[in-house]
């Protein structure tokens, strides 16, 4: 049973001015995986961003935001073997799942020059997230 969605759209400017002027932003946010990815890909502040928006995305879907002290390198976006985007999670984040019975997790990553865009659906055993 669909538990939640959230959807989130960035501009890819504004990753790069960040991440241009924080040093220690692109660790923060992003896991190994993620940084490697990126780093591969030509136009690489378009895949942090929708990797970034994906994140919040998965805040919003799963109705919490922020709280419960979940960091943004526990929510980890990687790619299956033909390319499809999923998620993995860690850490408090983790948990947080665990106490929602969130079954499943769904994901689309979007991006051009300017914008990049994430959806997150999440599946669960219960009515709902919130309560």
């Amino acid at each position: 049973m669909i538990a939640g969605t959230g959807i989130d759209i960035i501009e890819v400017d504004r990753i790069q001015k960040v991440m241009e002027r924080d040093i220690g932003f692109r660790e923060k946010i992003f896991t190994p995986g993620e940084i490697a990815y990126c780093e591969s890909k030509k136009n690489k502040y378009q895949h942090y961003a929708a990797r970034f928006s994906a994140k919040e995305a998965f805040m919003k879907a799963i109705g919490t935001g922020w709280r419960f002290g979940i960091r943004f390198a526990e929510i980890d976006i990687v790619h299956d073997d033909l390319g499809r985007p999923y998620i993995r999670i860690y850490g408090k984040a983790n948990d947080l799942l665990a106490d929602l019975q969130i079954t499943k997790i769904h994901v689309s990553l979007s991006h051009l020059k300017e914008l990049a865009t994430a959806i997150v659906i999440i599946e669960s055993e219960s009515i709902s997230c919130h309560g």
